[in-house]
């Protein structure tokens, strides 16, 4: 066993990574699958919506210029020739003292030019009479009046909203390219691990990281490949780490200095380890390496430490390699401290918090394995190096778990 002779600055290690974050190549996406990937490229619109005119209201097509001098003390009888419904258009033509009865969203028949709704119309005999006027183009929707041919319609680099593809399936589009989602490789080690939904026994413990991992990974866009837990083997390990099916490596555990510590030698080994020991707290154990173009985080085993590597190294690569901003993806929210942070200059502290009638508690600046006090927290604190601490009263910036923060009045932190 041995210490870490020295520690890289958190700055100079996200630096590195950020050099060394690409978005992946494109790929064609099922439009029912796409929500919630990132454009490749710009979209443009092939074709008008609508690709007619349509009623804009159920009614009854004419000509506008026939309606007027109608009123409720005069109305004005015109002949009614049949019907138009969606996706069953009248096949005929409208001429000058003729309608054609017409539901909302179907196309306006050859001739016509406006509605009438239908609450100001009597029918009888075929015979329609009209108690208002209905100039040109009232109550019709336009060709091209939602999108024209043409038209850019999303941009690359915009992350997929439902509504966006419903827009892509109003145009036709069937598979719209958007980046490829990154497939990571959970390397998770440990003679005294239990899979997840395992109880503890004796003197093992239940693997937690993998869960919260796996959690992280789909909030950022990426894919977790199947992977079973490793024994603290060197040759098992070497195997996993060789494995190059994936484009990003997440080794949880066997990453500091112990005996059991596999990983970072053989990182070293297979290809290069750029870090190992950062000057923060926690997860200052974690490293950072590359085995050919794979990019291979070291995340400690503790659970806290494992999510603070993750967030602050891991994440926004794996962010950026599906073309989303690889900035936190936290939501944000500025308060006073409730009592003095402590910190120490020369290392970068993430502490969790809460919020309680509107001020931050800090829960914890120590206990890297206390994960119940991630679940405690409405969010954390950056610290940066360069601060001795915050003092009460200090208004700081919540990087919030959650999207609403729950107050429990009198809540001991």
């Amino acid at each position: 066993m041995r210490g870490f002779a020295e520690r890289a600055d958190v700055e100079e290690v996200e630096r590195f990574l950020a050099a060394r974050s690409r978005a992946l190549p494109p790929e064609p996406v099922p439009l029912l699958e796409c929500v919630g990937r990132v454009l490749a490229s710009d979209i443009e619109a092939p074709l008008d919506v609508p690709g007619f005119a349509r009623a804009a209201m159920d009614g009854y097509a004419l000509r506008g210029e026939d309606s007027f001098g109608a009123s409720e003390q005069s109305p004005l009888p015109l002949a009614l020739l049949g019907e138009a419904l969606p996706g069953q258009p009248f096949e005929g033509s409208v001429a000058r003292g003729e309608a054609v009865r017409i539901m909302t969203g179907a196309p306006l028949p050859e001739g016509a030019d406006a509605v009438v709704m239908a609450e100001v119309c009597s029918e009888h005999d075929q015979v329609v009479r009209l108690r208002q006027a209905s100039p040109p183009k009232r109550n019709v929707g336009a060709r091209g009046e939602d999108i024209r041919r043409g038209e850019r319609v999303l941009r690359a680099g915009r992350r997929l909203r439902p509504q966006d593809a419903g827009l892509l399936a109003s145009l036709g589009i069937a598979a719209p390219r958007c980046h490829r989602r990154p497939r990571v490789r959970l390397v998770v080690s440990g003679d005294e691990l239990l899979p997840a939904g395992s109880a503890p026994a004796g003197p093992r413990i239940v693997d937690s990281n993998s869960v919260v991992l796996r959690g992280l990974l789909a909030r950022d866009g990426a894919v977790a490949l199947p992977f079973e837990l490793l024994p603290d083997r060197a040759d098992v390990i070497r195997q996993a780490l060789a494995d190059d099916d994936a484009d990003t490596v997440l080794v949880s555990g066997g990453s500091s200095v112990g005996r059991e510590d596999h990983a970072p030698r053989l990182v070293a080994e297979l290809g290069t380890l750029h870090f190992h020991g950062v000057a923060m707290r926690p997860s200052s154990p974690a490293g950072v390496g590359s085995i050919g173009e794979r990019l291979v985080f070291l995340l400690p085993g503790n659970p806290v430490s494992c999510l603070c590597a993750y967030e602050f190294f891991a994440g926004p690569v794996l962010r950026a390699q599906g073309g989303r901003s690889s900035v936190w993806p936290h939501r944000r929210r500025r308060l006073p401290l409730a009592r003095k942070l402590n910190s120490e200059i020369g290392r970068v502290d993430y502490v969790r918090v809460a919020i309680e009638a509107g001020f931050v508690v800090p829960l914890a600046t120590s206990g890297a394995s206390i994960l119940s006090s991630t679940v405690r927290a409405d969010g954390a604190v950056l610290v940066p190096r360069g601060c001795e601490g915050l003092p009460e009263g200090e208004v700081v910036e919540v990087l919030l778990y959650d999207d609403e923060v729950t107050e429990v009045a009198g809540e001991a932190p």
